[in-house]
């Protein structure tokens, strides 16, 4: 169960990435009055926007909700501490 939701959580993060950098900004129309070509775009010139607008919405809202669960899940299998598999040493203060 932890393997299938690190694996998701691995590609809606990947997946993330990859929409926010798809998404142009908001100057971008300030570049196109000096011509740049900022306002040609493949889905015309506010299609896009909703489309990706939604799409990082969904993908943040799953991001957050699988970080979550992996978390709970992981403090429930593993009851040791990070330092656990180590000995401790203590030792005396000198004087």
């Amino acid at each position: 169960m932890i393997v299938a939701l690190v694996i998701l959580h691995v590609v809606v993060a990947l997946f993330l990435v990859g929409v926010i950098l798809v998404q142009q900004g908001k100057s971008a129309d300030l570049a196109a009055a000096f011509g740049g070509q900022g306002s040609q775009t493949a889905f015309g010139p506010r299609g896009a926007a909703n489309l990706l607008t939604r799409l990082t919405t969904y993908g943040a809202i799953i991001f957050m909700l699988t970080s979550v669960g992996l978390t709970i899940l992981l403090s429930r299998s593993s009851d040791k501490s990070v330092l656990s598999g180590h000995p401790t040493t203590q030792s005396s203060p000198k004087k």
